[in-house]
């Protein structure tokens, strides 16, 4: 019990030092798309797009191909820098916009012929039992309604990028769309109950410590490691 609690309250506090550090981020952009931007600001703003490229970087396996992509990948910085201090909502639009795309792209490629539907996967871990048609029915619909739901955001922060004043658009992006991803979560949980029998309405925790307990199955005992 006291390795439980204790397991318990260190997940609580990881929790609140993730949520204090999303709060602060939304509103660090959104002071700085919607007025004026320092060095340091713009520099914040680029780090995940920085990230995401050295991530794509390492991929090329070639030194000289990752040494010349850095090169060249700084040298742009370099040149769009005054723009981008000028512009800073741009970046966190290229950031909100694609990392939608990549989740819409996530859940959308498991629904062609071929692949199984990526909430159907999910569901495995939490029912290794089986799939009954129900089921496997409702999980690629789930799959669909986040595939939709990432697009329909993109598209609606596009829109607003655009046609709106940057401190709307800053509202949806920051502030709005973890709420609207968590009442997709909301709406999914009822949909859940209404269309699935009690034993086939396993949450996202019970998929979780499924997924948890599996792997520590298939792990090999210390001394075989």
């Amino acid at each position: 019990p006291d390795e439980m609690s204790v397991a318990g309250a260190t997940n609580l506090l990881r929790g609140a030092a993730i949520g204090g550090l999303a709060v602060a981020w939304a509103v660090f952009a959104h002071r700085t798309s919607v007025g004026g931007a320092s060095d340091f600001s713009t520099a914040l703003a680029a780090t995940p797009i920085v990230i995401v490229a050295a991530i794509l970087l390492r991929r090329l396996g070639s030194p000289l191909w990752i040494a010349s992509g850095g090169l060249a990948a700084l040298a742009l910085l370099a040149w769009a820098w005054p723009q981008l201090r000028e512009n800073v909502a741009l970046l966190y639009y290229l950031e909100h916009v694609g990392t939608n795309l990549a989740f819409a792209v996530v859940f959308g490629r498991t629904l062609g012929a071929g692949h199984e539907p990526l909430i159907t996967q999910l569901a495995r871990f939490a029912h290794p039992e089986g799939l009954s048609p129900a089921k496997l029915r409702y999980t690629r619909q789930v799959t669909v309604a986040w595939t939709g739901f990432f697009i329909a955001t993109a598209a609606v922060s596009t829109g607003l990028f655009l046609l709106a004043p940057a401190a709307v658009w800053s509202v949806f992006a920051n502030f709005l769309t973890l709420p609207l991803i968590l009442l997709m979560f909301v709406v999914e949980h009822l949909c859940r109950y209404l269309v699935l029998p009690p034993a086939e309405r396993a949450g996202i925790a019970d998929t979780i410590r499924a997924f948890r307990a599996g792997k520590q199955r298939r792990a090999p005992p210390p001394d075989q490691r």
